[in-house]
């Protein structure tokens, strides 16, 4: 058996939880796969995501990496517990304009309180645009 499949509580729970997330219903985000630490989400560019010279906003590249990141971590919560990002360092390596702009993140380590996660963002093309790390402080479930 595959350790790295989500149990049907799990995948529920990251459905639940990604069906609370407006603003990434906002973006357009969609979800792509899950899987036990590791989550690939995606939208396509357009013009509203777009700052004043024509490439995709970097808030919105970020917010693309903070709702890769969460996804990751979330089966990885007791039940009782819940999460927020407390950093996220991006680095933007090529500008993204047009088609589906996707990224993937993955667990690196899940500690008692604090999780690490790496995500990579691609363009349409499958070429590497970003690379981003954060962190995420375990707390008390308050939702």
């Amino acid at each position: 058996m595959n350790k790295n499949i989500l149990t049907e509580q799990q995948h529920e729970r990251l459905e639940r939880a990604f069906a609370k997330v407006n603003y990434a219903r906002l973006l357009g985000i969609k979800i792509e796969s899950l899987e036990l630490g590791k989550a690939t989400v995606s939208f396509e560019a357009r013009d509203e995501l777009k700052q004043n010279i024509g490439v995709i906003h970097g808030g919105a590249i970020a917010s693309l990496v903070d709702t890769a990141t969460a996804l990751a971590l979330i089966p990885l919560l007791e039940d009782a517990q819940s999460s927020t990002t407390i950093d996220l360092t991006i680095h933007y390596l090529r500008p993204l304009t047009e088609g589906k702009v996707t990224a993937t993140a993955n667990v690196i380590k899940a500690g008692r309180r604090i999780i690490t996660l790496s995500a990579e963002v691609y363009d349409k093309d499958g070429k590497l645009a970003a690379t981003a790390l954060s962190n995420y402080l375990r707390l008390a479930k308050v939702i």
